[in-house]
C-alpha cells in the first residue's frame, strides 16, 4: 500500500499560478476564435466558438462581481465592461453584422495584461 501512495505522490503535477492558468484558458479561446475567423469555418463551428468565448467572459464577469475578488475596483469595472461588450458584439458577429476581430483583440489585450508583472 505504501508503494502505491509513494507512486501517486511522486506523480503529482506542480500547480500553475492562477495568472498562468487564466492566460492558458484565454489563449485557447483566442486560438479558436482566430480559427473561426477563417471563412472556411462552418457556421455551426463559428457559433460554437463564439459561444465558448462568451461563456469564458461570463465566468470572468462572475469572478469580478464577487465581493471576495481582490482586484482593484477600477480593473474589475473594466473587465465587466469588456464582458458586456463581448456579449453584445458576439450576437452581432453571429448575425453577420460585425467582424470577429474585436473579440480576438480583447482576448489578446487581456493576455498581455496577464503576462505583465503583477503590481506589488
Amino acid at each position: 500500500m505504501q508503494q502505491a501512495q509513494h507512486a501517486y505522490a511522486t506523480a503529482s503535477i506542480p500547480a500553475k499560478p492562477d495568472r498562468a492558468l487564466e492566460y492558458d484558458v484565454i489563449a485557447q479561446a483566442t486560438s479558436k476564435l482566430k480559427a473561426a475567423a477563417n471563412s472556411a469555418t462552418s457556421f455551426p463551428e463559428r457559433v460554437a466558438t463564439i459561444e465558448l468565448n462568451r461563456r469564458l467572459w461570463t465566468v470572468i464577469a462572475t469572478s469580478v462581481a464577487d465581493a471576495q475578488n481582490s482586484l482593484p475596483p477600477e480593473l474589475k469595472a473594466q473587465l465587466f465592461f469588456l464582458y458586456e461588450f463581448t456579449v453584445d458584439h458576439s450576437r452581432k458577429v453571429i448575425k453577420g453584422e460585425a467582424d470577429i476581430a474585436p473579440l480576438i483583440d480583447i482576448n489578446l489585450s487581456v493576455m498581455r495584461g496577464l503576462k505583465a508583472e503583477p503590481l506589488l
